[in-house]
């Protein structure tokens, strides 16, 4: 092995020594994001997606797909120009676009999309290791999937921001590095590659020639971590940002008002809930389903969505997007405090109860704050725990939260991923479920009639509601700040998906 090797094995060369070197004048200029969460070297991995859209933010930019979604596309051929799918439903064969390469330079190969897919380890694992039988590389531009049975949700897992596993990266340069140092130095085969990472700070990126779609027209892009609000809008105001995510309704009204900058709304498939973690528990009030109950009545969902959303956001009533295929609009819970308190007196809590914590993403402490003031006025009291996102997405896919947890998730998918992933009792964030919602769940997940289907996913969403084994908050609403000098933000872009993207289509003004 190389001297340079070696170094890239310890994470210490950086990455533009690998690239190819840029063509004069292809792209100018930089533009800066002010990330509402700190930036986690788990984010630069497809392997490790979450449940959340949050990583698809660096993934966009570092990595590609085989097929992904783009502007006026829900599944665009990208890394793969086409695939088929066999008449049984069993097997799908993806045909690999001639051209197209890792940052180092290597070309994306069969091997790679098999090495990519082996290696996820994300929050969908189990569902697709269970459903898929083998994946074979005729040739290097052809990658065949078989099923063990037919699974109509393959493509939603595969071929969507569901998962990551369908975010192609290097197999020899991962294997020749080593997990720790491809997050150290990742490479990837997206429009933008790396250049340092700041842990914490700041993701520097720069303009990758050689990307397939087309060459970038912004130079180098940076990614800050400022996870205060009020220093988020500061720094666009200053002009150290030009794109700033994730403000509270105070915050986007302030954007609004100030000349210059632009209020951009973004509506994505993003739902927002509370999860009672311990109503499986028959010593916790909240295995009593009236208490469960008397939280949904608590919450003023309409004066929340005003003061913390300028009333974007969307009340649904359910933990699943009104979008999704195979959704059942649940009946509102009213707002009626005094009927919250009935319930908790019927429950043998008439002065109330002592909750414990309620734990929660910092980025959502905001609404968090909102909704635990609601609680409390009806005799519900806890104690906000917010905790750094990439630390609250462990701690909660590890079981060690309990109480209640702010839950949310805004990938893609149909009323099955989320009810597989939240509901059932062997979802990745589930704990704890109900026999008759898992008994329905099984069914569901073999059943390749989409009426059927769609009656067995409708009656768990009823029996979800009818549990009240959650709390509903709302769809979710982004409300980001653009500068002065995008001319392009990307935002919008992309249907039902919040961030800018895709990053090769942003534009600065001419100067």
């Amino acid at each position: 092995m190389s001297q340079r090797a070696r170094c890239i094995v310890a994470g210490v060369l950086a990455l533009a020594l690998l690239a190819p070197a840029p063509s004069p004048g292809a792209a100018d200029g930089q533009i800066t994001w002010a990330t509402h969460f700190t930036l986690a070297p788990t984010f630069f991995d497809p392997a490790e997606t979450p449940g959340l859209i949050t990583p698809f933010i660096l993934l966009y930019a570092l990595h590609d797909a085989l097929v992904k979604p783009m502007p006026g596309k829900s599944m665009a051929p990208s890394l793969a120009e086409s695939w088929s799918v066999s008449s049984d439903g069993l097997v799908y064969e993806f045909v690999l676009r001639k051209g197209t390469k890792f940052h180092t330079g290597d070309p994306v190969t069969a091997e790679d999309v098999k090495f990519s897919f082996e290696r996820y380890r994300g929050i969908f694992v189990r569902a697709l290791k269970e459903h898929v039988a083998s994946v074979e590389t005729p040739d290097a531009g052809r990658v065949r999937f078989r099923l063990k049975k037919p699974w109509p949700d393959f493509l939603l897992h595969y071929a969507t921001p569901a998962t990551g596993a369908g975010w192609i990266v290097p197999k020899k340069y991962v294997e020749r590095v080593g997990e720790d140092g491809f997050k150290k130095a990742p490479v990837g085969a997206g429009p933008y590659r790396f250049v340092s990472f700041t842990p914490g700070v700041e993701l520097v990126l720069e303009a990758f020639d050689g990307y397939w779609r087309k060459a970038p027209a912004v130079k180098r892009i940076v990614f800050k971590a400022v996870p205060d609000g009020s220093t988020r809008l500061a720094g666009l105001k200053r002009g150290d940002a030009d794109i700033a995510y994730g403000f509270d309704g105070t915050l986007a009204d302030e954007v609004r008002r100030t000349p210059g900058l632009t209020l951009r709304p973004t509506p994505f498939t993003s739902t927002h809930w509370l999860v009672f973690a311990d109503q499986w528990d028959p010593k916790s009030p909240w295995h009593d389903r009236r208490v469960r109950l008397a939280a949904n009545h608590a919450v003023n969902h309409q004066a929340i969505n005003q003061a913390e959303a300028l009333g974007f956001a969307k009340i649904t009533g359910s933990i699943i997007p009104s979008s999704y295929e195979f959704y059942w609009q649940p009946p509102p819970y009213a707002y009626d405090p005094a009927r919250a308190k009935q319930l908790l007196a019927e429950a043998g809590y008439p002065n109330g109860f002592d909750a414990g914590d309620f734990w929660c993403d910092a980025g959502t402490s905001s609404a968090s704050e909102a909704l635990l003031n609601d609680l409390q006025a009806a005799g519900i009291r806890t104690r906000l725990r917010p905790l750094e996102r990439a630390a609250f997405l462990k701690a909660y896919q590890d079981k060690k939260l309990k109480n209640i947890i702010y839950g949310l998730s805004g990938t893609a998918g149909n009323a099955a991923t989320r009810i597989d992933a939240f509901v059932a009792s062997t979802g990745t964030f589930a704990y704890g479920g109900y026999p008759d919602i898992d008994g329905l769940h099984r069914e569901q997940a073999s059943e390749l009639d989409p009426k059927k289907r769609e009656v067995i996913l409708k009656r768990i969403q009823q029996l979800m509601h009818e549990k009240a084994m959650f709390l509903p908050v709302w769809q979710f609403v982004v409300l980001q700040g653009v500068g002065p000098r995008v001319a392009e933000s990307g935002l919008g872009l992309i249907t039902d998906y919040p961030w800018s993207a895709p990053y090769e289509d942003v534009r600065l003004k001419d100067r």
